[in-house]
């Protein structure tokens, strides 16, 4: 087609309407953080500090960093929307995308965006992104303007960035007093969360000392999914995905039981930010940086006997377009070339965690040649399933024998063992994978044997005193007999 024959118009997006979309793109506090954290890293920070100064409405929140910064002109060209093209090649280490990153995080968040930062060689230099402006002007228009308390906060750095955000009207309403405890409180639970996710987020960022992410005064510490400082963990070998000339990389791990942690403390940090249930899955990553936290794809569902189960993907960020990488940075999706390889892999390590999960952490192993002696069994009636105990079990042998000269302490030892070892984890996994399909109970079992036992204590209800009606009032008010209301009857 030859454009230079065609008759044009301009059509500029209103900015005060395109700004408001940007805000309702879906960021939470905890990936707005993040993104802007992501530029830090981008710029070669080795430190960056983050800080929340509470004042109610007037609260403040400042992401300070010692990268390579930016003049004045560098600035504006970061805080124009849309200055990346997400088509064009990258650097390797280049953690954005679409060049919307910073703008769409901040206003996700506040009403004012302000970057200071200082280049080498150059004097610091701030513009700001205010959305109470544009909505007046309704131009695309930057003020030179930042906060005075922070003018010259990076004035005895060599170079760094700060960036500011006020007017946080989308998490505090901006009448909150500072004196409102209630409110502060949700503050604070609200940036708890965003600690949290930054040590997951950026783990492998801290533990490689790339880089340092103080919260206040105090570094943030990596949350590692993997536990690999964990004994007892287990990890699966890794197995690539090919698409073209780009290779992903999956990698499987199985935490170690409850029983198996080195330590309760241990143990309950592991599970993270939401549980065990909810950390299960895929964690997809981009080079070193988290996109996304415990899913399984789309290739299957939650469940709780895969708890322990978490596979990485590292993705280069050549593969963002075919990843359909989002915005935000918290959204993947598996090509359907690699779809049914993921599942498999995974179908692995979820069926060896699921073993784990069952036995508490222990291997079943045959030891010199004895077998294994399970205390249940299951048992199959056509496609009904049930659990059973092991008659062949060597405690239940020597527990019968017991019974002979002690039965009533065999009896009381026997119902312990059975209160204490019922496969509850086990008949869990069978409900969610057999849904419908375990007998019910007492459903297949010989009459003769319940009319012997109902006949047994009706004659030593009798003998105790009562009449042959209250004897079979009590016989219905006892399980199992309540279910043979018709053959108390008959007795």
């Amino acid at each position: 087609m030859d454009y230079s024959l065609l008759p044009k118009m301009e059509a500029v997006p209103e900015a005060a309407s395109m700004i408001e979309t940007f805000r309702a793109i879906g960021y939470n506090l905890e990936t707005a953080v993040a993104d802007i954290l992501d530029n830090s890293i981008s710029a070669g920070a080795k430190n960056i500090y983050i800080e929340r100064i509470w004042d109610g409405g007037k609260t403040i929140v400042t992401i300070k960093d010692d990268g390579l910064g930016m003049n004045s002109e560098e600035i504006v060209e970061a805080m124009r929307p849309g200055t990346q093209n997400p088509l064009e090649s990258r650097d390797v280490n280049d953690l954005g995308r679409f060049g919307l990153g910073m703008k769409t995080a901040s206003f996700s968040q506040c009403r004012k965006l302000t970057v200071i930062s200082k280049k080498l060689g150059y004097h610091s230099a701030y513009w700001t992104w205010d959305l109470d402006h544009v909505a007046i002007t309704h131009k695309w228009e930057l003020i030179r303007w930042a906060p005075d308390i922070f003018i010259t906060a990076l004035d005895e750095q060599a170079s760094g960035t700060m960036i500011i955000w006020t007017d946080l009207d989308r998490v505090i309403p901006p009448s909150t007093s500072a004196d409102d405890i209630v409110a502060k409180q949700k503050f604070s639970d609200a940036w708890a969360r965003v600690k949290s996710h930054i040590a997951m987020t950026f783990h492998r960022f801290i533990e490689s000392n790339d880089v340092t992410i103080y919260w206040g005064r105090n570094p943030v510490e990596a949350w590692n999914p993997f536990c690999l400082d964990e004994k007892k963990t287990q990890s699966f070998p890794t197995e690539n995905l090919y698409f073209g000339s780009n290779k992903a990389e999956v990698k499987g791990y199985i935490l170690p039981h409850k029983n198996n942690f080195s330590s309760e403390q241990k143990y309950k940090e592991a599970e993270g930010m939401n549980g065990y249930p909810a950390a299960q899955g895929f964690y997809v990553y981009r080079g070193k940086r988290l996109l996304l936290a415990g899913s399984w794809l789309n290739l299957f569902r939650k469940e709780d006997h895969y708890k322990l189960v978490r596979i990485s993907i590292d993705l280069p960020n050549t593969l963002d377009s075919e990843w359909q990488i989002d915005i935000k940075k918290s959204t993947a999706i598996p090509p359907l070339s690699c779809r049914e390889q993921l599942r498999s892999y995974a179908l692995d390590v979820r069926n060896k965690g699921m073993e784990v999960y069952r036995h508490r952490g222990k291997i079943l192993k045959k030891k010199a040649g004895i077998n294994f002696q399970p205390l249940w069994l299951e048992k199959k009636k056509g496609n009904k399933w049930s659990f059973v105990v092991n008659r062949d079990n060597q405690l239940i042998k020597d527990l019968q024998e017991e019974a002979q000269t002690n039965p009533k302490h065999a009896i009381s030892m026997l119902l312990r063992i059975i209160e204490e070892s019922i496969p509850t984890p086990t008949i869990f996994i069978k409900q969610s994978s057999e849904e419908n399909l375990q007998k019910e109970p007492f459903s297949d079992i010989d009459t003769t044997i319940i009319q012997e036992l109902l006949q047994k204590m009706f004659t030593n209800l009798k003998a105790s005193g009562q009449t042959e009606k209250q004897a079979k009032a009590v016989l219905k008010t006892i399980e199992p007999f309540n279910n043979y209301e018709d053959l108390i009857e008959e007795l």
